[in-house]
């Protein structure tokens, strides 16, 4: 009952200080000096597109039930309830060339210890022409024969240490590892908060591999106190054999900030599994081309994908405030949609940059 009783206390103070929370300033239009200069930004036309948005949306949700909008089912775990939203969304079939991308691993002797690129090169005129042949080498094959049997083990996380080690991380082999992984291993995540930092979670989007399809499932918070068991459940999506996390700049923001409030609730923590972080791979690959490398931008240059009705990820907190304060659901529908689209688009994205490192030519 107490803890009831805290949860309760919980949701009222945080709806009573979202006015207090802006964390982004709004500047004008093309002003690239003062958007660089805010920590967080939103450009004039994109916060007034969203205010109106907002206002158009109580207006059309007036008087609508959470249910009739929202066809979720009810999930109930040691932690409470919240909602589930469920949705299926096609993917490309992406067949992946694992002996290709091995041939193109054992290449590259810089893998070994004591190998850089000069020596490479001075290493391949003399007749050493993969880590194999380097195996017999007088004084480097030791490391070469460690470096053999690793990449021959193929352990998609030992494989990622290994290239890390020798190489960034961002390394199209680092990806490559995810091609060690079976489609059903991959777990998409994408979140939605209410600030920065140390903030309630109001949304988690969580993406798997199902029959051939990406399969979303939306934990979704009806109120404040309902973050405990949407914590849950999506914990409850790593449970596989050998799940592989896909997030997008979910090194610095999600996987942290998701940590942070398994450690609030005393939940437990999640273990270590391999974390393909999308950005990463996207900044090798397209920095210099496009302007931005955010996933909107990204989705739009590569997937070919527009939003309509879209909400600012650092207005999300306005929205979802307005809903808890008017009871009114409408502001959570781009939320929702939003969160959706980031996870859809996460995994097309992934998988686009998967296909160019190790599928099938």
């Amino acid at each position: 009952m107490a803890a009831m009783q805290a949860e309760s206390r919980i949701g009222a103070l945080w709806q009573q200080r979202m006015d207090a929370l802006r964390e982004y300033d709004v500047v004008r239009d093309g002003n690239v000096f003062g958007a660089g200069l805010a920590g967080s930004c939103v450009f004039s036309s994109e916060y007034d597109k969203a205010r109106a948005l907002l206002d158009q949306l109580l207006a059309r949700y007036d008087g609508v039930a959470f249910d009739t909008l929202f066809s979720g089912r009810e999930i109930t775990n040691d932690s409470g309830s919240c909602i589930a939203l469920e949705s299926c969304h096609d993917l490309p079939a992406t067949a992946v060339d694992t002996e290709r991308l091995f041939q193109e691993m054992i290449s590259d002797l810089t893998l070994v210890h004591g190998v850089g690129e000069v020596s490479e090169r001075r290493l391949k005129a003399r007749g050493y022409r993969t880590i194999t042949d380097l195996a017999e080498h007088p004084k480097l094959r030791f490391a070469a024969r460690q470096v053999l049997e690793r990449l021959t083990r193929a352990d998609p996380a030992d494989v990622m240490d290994l290239i890390g080690t020798r190489h960034a991380k961002s390394h199209p082999f680092a990806l490559g590892a995810a091609g060690s992984f079976e489609s059903n291993d991959y777990v998409f995540l994408d979140i939605e908060t209410l600030g920065l930092f140390s903030r309630p979670i109001i949304l988690f989007g969580v993406g798997t591999i199902e029959q051939g399809h990406l399969m979303v499932r939306q934990y979704l918070l009806r109120d404040i106190c309902e973050e405990a068991a949407a914590l849950t459940a999506t914990v409850e999506q790593f449970s596989g054999r050998r799940p592989a996390l896909v997030t997008f700049n979910g090194k610095a923001f999600d996987l942290p900030y998701v940590k942070d409030r398994l450690a609030y609730y005393g939940i437990g923590a999640l273990s270590r599994i391999p974390h393909f972080d999308v950005l990463h791979f996207s900044r090798r690959r397209w920095k210099g081309q496009f302007t931005s490398c955010r996933l909107s931008a990204l989705e739009s240059a590569v997937l070919g994908v527009a939003r309509a009705d879209d909400v600012p990820g650092q207005m999300v907190p306005e929205f979802y405030e307005t809903y808890l304060r008017t009871q009114n659901c409408g502001p959570l529908v781009p939320i929702v949609d939003h969160n959706r689209q980031d996870v859809v688009s996460l995994a097309l994205l992934f998988f686009y940059l998967l296909g160019e490192t190790c599928g099938c030519r």
